[in-house]
C-alpha cells in the first residue's frame, strides 16, 4: 500500500491525533475509551479517526453498536519509510555550490 504524504502528515500535524496514536500504542481501544481518555466529544473523535484511517495509520473494526481502533502496522511502517525517503540525502548531492555567487 502507497500512502500520499500528504495524508499522512496531515494526520500528524494535530495534536488530538497524536495523543489519540499515543493511546493506541498500548493496544485496541474501543471509540468510548477514547472519547473519555481525551474528554472530546463523540462528534469529534470521528472526524480525527477518520483523518487517521484515511492516512493508512489506523484501522478500525465493528463489533455490535460498537468501534474499536487500533494502530495499522502496515499504514505505520510505510508512513515510517515515507519519512525516511523524504529526508534521506543522496548520494553525491550533499555539497551542492549555490550558483547565485
Amino acid at each position: 500500500m502507497t500512502q500520499d504524504p500528504l495524508v499522512v502528515f496531515k494526520a500528524l500535524c494535530d495534536d488530538k491525533r497524536l495523543r489519540i496514536l499515543e493511546l493506541l500504542r498500548n493496544g485496541e481501544k474501543c471509540a468510548c475509551h477514547i472519547t473519555d481518555e481525551l474528554d472530546i466529544a463523540q462528534s469529534c473523535l470521528s472526524y480525527h479517526m477518520k483523518v487517521l484511517c484515511e492516512s493508512g495509520l489506523i484501522k478500525s473494526r465493528h463489533d455490535g453498536k460498537w468501534t474499536y481502533y487500533k494502530i495499522d502496522l502496515e499504514g505505520s511502517k510505510n508512513a515510517q519509510d515515507l519519512l525516511k525517503e523524504i529526508t534521506t540525502i543522496k548520494p553525491g548531492r550533499e555539497h551542492i555550490r549555490c550558483v547565485c555567487d
